[in-house]
C-alpha cells in the first residue's frame, strides 16, 4: 500500500471505529444508567431506548450508501457525523428517558458505514483493498474489547452523560479529519466488492445460505443486546463488585475470547475447518446462553458464562464475515455484506427491545431463556448449512481503457487451474475471482488479464 492508501484506510478505520465506540462504550453501563431517569418505568423503556440506534442504523444504512454514490461520499459522511453528534449532546442532557431514545435515534440515523466502505474502495488499488478492509475490521474488534474496559471506568470519572459529551466532541474532531487527513478520490466509481448493487439484492435475499449467515448475525448481536440488558444488574446483585469495577470482569474474558479466537480461526482456514469451528462456537453460545438461564445467583458462575460468551462470540464476529465472502457470488459481495449489516442492526434493536420487556415481566430466565432459543434455532441451521468452500476472493484492474469482451475473459479467467469463479465487469475496469486457497497460479491470471490489453 501507497502513503495515500495508508492514511486512507488508517483515518476511515479510526471514524468507522468512532461510530463503534459511541455503541460499546455504552453496552455495559447504559441499562444502569436509564434505569434511574425518569419514565423508566419498566426495563422495557431501557431496552428500547439502548435499542433505538439500531433501528436507525439498519433503515438509513444503506439508502445513505447509494445516496454516496449520487452526492459524493464525503458530503453524507459529514451529514451521518454532525448526526451522530447532535444525537450524542441530546443524550448527554437528556432528563428522561424518552428525551435519552430520541438522542440515540438521532445517532443511529448517521448512518455512514456504506458511504466509509465506498470511499476506502474509491482510495485503494484492487490488490490492497482486502488489507484495507482488514483495518477496519481490526479498528472495530478492537474498539468493542477497550470499550467494555473503559466504559465502566468512564461512567465513573465523567458519568455516562459525559461519555455521550466525548463522543460527540470526538465526532466533531473526526469531521476535521475527514476533511483534512482523509484524501478526495479522483474518481467515485461503483465497486461490487464493498457497495449494495439494487439489482442483485434479490439474488441476494433468496440465498439459503445466506440467508443462514444473516440470521446468524441477527440472533448474535441480538442476544448481545438482551443480555446486557440484565449482567449489570445481575453483578451489582452478587455484592462482590461495585458498578465503576465492572471492568475488572469484562477485561480478562474479553483477553481470553481474542487469544483463542486467533487459533481457532487459523485453524478452521488452513485445515477447511471452518464449518466445524463455526459449529462449535455456536454450540458454546448457545450453552452460555442457556447456563445463564439457569444459574445467574453466583458471581462466579456469571465469570464462567461469560468467559464461555466471549470466546464463542469473538470466532463468531470473526468468521462470519469471512464465510459471507465465501459463499457470496463473486459480484455481489457488497451486496451480501450490506444485508448483512442491516441484519445486525436489526438484531441490536430487537434484542434490546425484547431484552428489556423480558426482564420487566419474567426475569433473568426469560431473558435467556429468550436468547437460548434463538441460539438453539441458528445452531440447527449452522449444522445444515453447507461448508464454505475452502476459497478467497480477488481482485484485478484490467486497465481503464480496456473495451474487450467482459464475458469471453470472464470465461477464460473461469478455465484457468484453481479459479472456481470469476466475473468481470466493463464499467468497473475490474475481474472479480473466487480462487482455491492452494491451487490457484496468480501469474496465469495476470498473464490472461496483460493479453487482453
Amino acid at each position: 500500500m501507497n502513503s495515500l492508501e495508508l492514511r486512507a484506510s488508517a483515518g476511515l478505520a479510526g471514524i468507522y471505529a468512532l461510530r463503534m465506540l459511541g455503541m460499546f462504550l455504552l453496552l455495559p453501563v447504559f441499562a444502569l444508567y436509564a434505569h434511574n431517569l425518569p419514565g423508566a418505568t419498566s426495563t422495557t423503556w431501557i431496552g428500547i431506548a439502548m435499542g433505538s440506534y439500531g433501528l436507525t442504523q439498519a433503515l438509513l444504512q444503506l439508502p445513505l450508501g447509494m445516496l454516496s454514490d449520487r452526492i459524493g461520499r464525503k458530503k453524507v459522511i459529514y451529514g451521518g457525523l454532525l448526526l451522530f453528534a447532535a444525537g450524542s449532546f441530546m443524550a448527554a442532557q437528556a432528563q428522561t428517558i424518552e428525551m435519552l431514545t430520541l438522542g440515540r435515534i438521532i445517532q443511529g440515523s448517521g448512518a455512514i458505514s456504506a458511504a466509509v466502505t465506498a470511499l476506502l474502495a474509491d482510495l485503494t488499488r484492487e490488490e490492497h483493498r482486502t488489507k484495507a478492509m482488514a483495518m477496519i475490521g481490526a479498528s472495530i474488534g478492537v474498539t468493542f474489547a477497550v470499550s467494555l474496559v473503559l466504559g465502566p471506568l468512564l461512567a465513573h470519572w465523567i458519568g455516562v452523560n459525559g461519555i455521550f459529551t466525548l463522543t460527540g466532541i470526538l465526532t466533531l474532531m473526526a469531521l476535521v479529519g475527514v476533511k483534512y487527513i482523509i484524501p478526495d478520490p479522483v474518481v467515485s466509481r461503483f465497486h461490487s466488492d464493498t457497495q449494495t448493487n439494487a439489482g442483485r439484492l434479490k439474488d441476494v435475499l433468496r440465498d439459503p445460505q445466506l440467508l443462514r449467515l444473516n440470521y446468524g448475525i441477527f440472533a448474535l448481536h441480538g442476544a448481545q443486546m438482551a443480555m446486557f440488558v440484565v449482567i449489570p444488574f445481575a453483578l451489582i446483585s452478587t455484592g462482590h463488585l461495585d458498578k465503576s469495577r465492572h471492568w475488572m470482569v469484562y477485561l480478562p474474558v474479553v483477553l481470553l475470547g481474542f487469544m483463542l479466537m486467533i487459533p481457532a480461526i487459523i485453524y478452521g482456514e488452513k485445515r477447511g475447518k471452518l464449518k466445524q469451528v463455526f459449529i462449535g462456537a455456536v454450540a458454546l453460545m448457545t450453552l452460555a446462553q442457556l447456563g445463564m438461564a439457569l444459574a445467574l445467583t453466583s458471581f462466579w458462575q456469571i465469570v464462567l458464562w461469560l468467559t464461555c460468551y466471549f470466546i464463542a462470540f469473538n470466532i463468531l464476529e470473526a468468521s462470519l464475515p469471512s464465510i459471507i465472502s465465501k459463499i457470496a457470488p463473486a459480484d455481489a459481495k457488497g451486496t451480501a455484506i450490506g444485508v448483512y449489516n442491516t441484519a445486525q442492526s436489526f438484531g441490536l434493536f430487537l434484542g434490546a427491545a425484547a431484552g428489556g420487556a423480558l426482564y420487566s415481566h419474567f426475569g433473568t430466565t426469560g431473558v435467556f431463556g429468550f436468547t437460548g432459543l434463538i441460539m438453539l434455532s441458528w445452531l440447527f441451521m449452522a449444522i445444515t448449512m453447507k461448508a464454505p468452500e475452502s476459497v478467497k476472493s480477488m481482485m484485478f484492474h484490467i486497465g481503464d481503457n480496456w473495451e474487450g469482451d467482459a464475458h469471453s475473459l470472464s470465461r477464460k479467467l473461469a478455465s484457468l487451474a484453481g479459479v472456481r469463479e470469476a466475473v468481470v465487469i466493463l464499467e468497473e475496469r475490474v475481474a472479480y475471482l473466487k480462487v482455491s486457497q492452494q491451487t490457484w497460479d496468480e501469474a496465469s491470471v495476470k498473464q490472461l488479464i496483460q493479453e487482453t490489453y
